[in-house]
């Protein structure tokens, strides 16, 4: 393989890549979203400067993907920490639990998403609505939502989907210093919001050394909302580079 037609591939492995190029849409993309309260202390601990954390609340999603471009079908969950950068709101991701490979490489080499291997499920069982994640064979999350109990405005749930998401993106050098250290942003712009709902709702968090969800407790549940969309993610930019220690110009601005 000549120089020229190295730099013309996408990913590795480059007969048979682990992901395709994108964009990738996603079709009657199902959330279940319960939003809670957790100790402060421990939340602080998780979230990294600039960003800053007003009240202690923690989003925990359970995503069933069915139909996605270059992906096929899976489910993923995760935790994203209430936070503001500046005057803007948003979400911290914490964490992600998923069983599909080239979502997985996808998230972590294109963008920053904090994707790790979990299985996650997403269910009706009779008038409730599931989510669960394993880690290996134990379980570490169950959340439990009355199924369709009361309409949930669109626009409101179009403005819980596309609130800005920041992350990590950590790479590290051939001597294991960090070779790229940023937080970067993204937000979902292009969605089609096909239906919404809200009701009470339950969540246990297992203790687990490597899926450490429980480390931020539930202490009160705030709103649960179960929404389904159509849509596709937008690219991640730079905020802060923790190497120079700096914001990009247009940040600064």
């Amino acid at each position: 393989m000549k120089k020229e037609d190295v730099l013309r591939q996408y990913t590795t492995p480059t007969g048979a890549p682990a992901f395709v190029p994108g964009p990738h849409r996603f079709t009657s993309r199902e959330y279940l979203n319960i939003t809670y309260r957790t100790d402060r202390e421990a939340l602080v601990k998780q979230v990294p400067e600039p960003l800053e954390v007003d009240e202690p609340l923690v989003r925990f999603e359970v995503m069933n993907m069915p139909d996605t471009t270059g992906y096929g079908s899976y489910v993923e969950c995760g935790q994203a920490a209430v936070v503001r950068h500046g005057e803007e709101k948003g979400e911290y991701l914490i964490g992600m639990y998923l069983d599909n490979l080239p979502a997985i490489a996808a998230g972590r080499e294109l963008s920053a998403f904090p994707k790790k291997l979990g299985t996650a499920k997403l269910f009706v069982d009779s008038d409730t609505l599931v989510g669960t994640l394993d880690y290996g064979v134990l379980s570490v999350a169950r959340a439990t939502m009355g199924y369709k109990h009361k309409p949930y405005d669109l626009e409101k749930a179009r403005e819980e989907i596309c609130v800005p998401t920041y992350m990590l993106k950590i790479l590290p050098s051939y001597t294991k210093r960090p070779r790229i250290c940023e937080l970067v942003r993204t937000q979902i712009t292009n969605i089609e919001v096909k239906g919404a709902w809200r009701g009470p709702a339950r969540l246990q968090l297992f203790e687990h050394v490597l899926a450490p969800l429980a480390d931020l407790p539930v202490r009160e549940i705030i709103s649960a909302t179960h929404i389904l969309t159509d849509l596709t993610l937008s690219p991640a930019t730079v905020i802060y580079d923790y190497l120079t220690d700096t914001a990009p110009l247009a940040e600064k601005r």
